[in-house]
């Protein structure tokens, strides 16, 4: 819905028509447009936006006014008929679900919609799509949120016993930049009865949340032009990342060696990452991964790295490599606080032996990483356990006083 925000200003404001926001929360097969694409129905039969390209409109117009009437939230699924193809449906052989909530003058979600309208500044919105709920959080700054933050402002949306993996959950999709449909189960015996305010009091299914975001995509800087550097673009790409080659070689540093890379840059990589970092374009979600195996390249860059606060810095070589760019990094002035952060060998131990298989060990330690499970119990196969599947990190509960 992020998209269309600014269109609807005029639609916006005190004594004007109610509308229905219908956006498309899950997509399968052959469809025309993502999850998060939105089209608006004004109760005069006005529209904004699309969610088929055409397949569909005429049925989601009609709901979007039903929705108006009723002033209650609905979730449709439109799809291919093997009966009739040319029927309300997606003749191209997809299966979309659509959310379609009301809009009522000086409700919380006019007010939502308004405080959205911002411009192009980094923002997330988070709603409700299960049930007849109109709810919905704004999340400021979404790259930089905390797990504390998140929590108390979805406490709004979630009820206690579900907020753990709700904000484990909403918080990956903020790190992205994406647009998703997450689902949090409840892991405790369920909410407690008769707290005012309580999102879901007595809820035993799971909670359905959509996040949207407004920001641009976590970057990965790759420094060393070789055919691990290949794979890991390639590889990293994947987690959703924006990356850049960077070599000082002009000779290795040559676009066409690496085509799963967004920008190849010719620079040394220290420089490069200094000259970012001065416009504003590294921030915490940034990941660094050195693959050099040269000191005059490593050293300078790493020294920088690890006085930011990126989320990975990685550095690939030999346990006596790494000793001895360590000994070198503490020469520089590096403190123990920041060679603690130093992911080095770099990956995780699965027995990688060729670039494309060290790429994926790299890739799961960035994730490990990510989630705090970057010690011994991240090699865990899940066969091994017995606890919930990919089970988030506790999250503490924000205090009453400030739900």
């Amino acid at each position: 819905m992020l998209h269309i925000v600014d269109s609807l200003a005029p639609w916006l404001g005190p004594g004007q028509v109610p509308f229905a926001v219908a956006t498309v929360v899950a997509a399968s097969g052959s469809v025309p447009r993502p999850v998060g694409t939105a089209m608006a129905v004004r109760a005069d039969g006005a529209v904004i936006g699309t969610v088929s390209g055409g397949c569909v409109e005429a049925a989601v117009h009609a709901v979007a006014l039903d929705a108006i009437a009723t002033g209650e939230c609905h979730r449709e699924t439109f799809g291919y008929s093997d009966d009739d193809a040319f029927a309300v449906g997606l003749s191209c052989g997809g299966t979309l679900d659509v959310h379609v909530q009301p809009v009522l003058p000086d409700d919380d979600a006019a007010r939502v919609l308004a405080s959205l309208r911002s411009g192009n500044g980094p923002v997330a919105l988070v709603r409700r799509i299960d049930g007849a709920r109109r709810t919905a959080v704004v999340l400021e700054d979404p790259a930089t949120t905390d797990a504390p933050s998140v929590a108390r402002l979805l406490a709004d949306l979630v009820g206690p016993d579900a907020l753990d993996t709700a904000t484990t959950q909403v918080r990956a999709v903020l790190r992205t930049g994406g647009t998703a449909t997450v689902h949090a189960a409840h892991r405790g015996p369920g909410a407690r009865h008769g707290v005012p305010g309580d999102a879901c009091d007595d809820e035993t299914e799971p909670v359905t949340l959509l996040v949207e975001t407004r920001l641009p995509p976590p970057r990965f800087l790759v420094c060393g032009a070789n055919d691990f550097a290949a794979a890991l673009v390639r590889a990293v790409g994947l987690l959703g990342f924006r990356t850049t080659l960077v070599d000082a070689r002009e000779v290795f540093a040559d676009p066409r060696r690496f085509p799963g890379a967004d920008e190849v840059v010719v620079e040394w990589p220290d420089r490069y990452l200094a000259a970012e970092v001065d416009a504003g374009r590294v921030d915490e979600r940034t990941a660094v991964a050195v693959l050099t195996h040269d000191a005059k390249f490593d050293v300078p860059l790493l020294r920088l790295a690890l006085g930011l606060p990126l989320a990975y810095v990685g550095a690939m070589g030999s346990r006596r490599s790494h000793e001895q760019r360590v000994h070198a990094l503490r020469a520089e002035g590096v403190g123990e606080a920041g060679l603690a952060r130093l992911r080095s060998p770099v990956g995780l131990d699965l027995g990688a032996v060729t670039p494309e298989e060290v790429a994926v060990a790299v890739a799961a330690e960035v994730v490990a990483t990510r989630h705090g499970r970057a010690g011994a119990a991240a090699l865990r196969p899940l066969s091994r356990t017995d606890g919930p599947l990919h089970a988030p990190p506790t999250v503490p509960h924000p205090p009453e006083e400030a739900r």
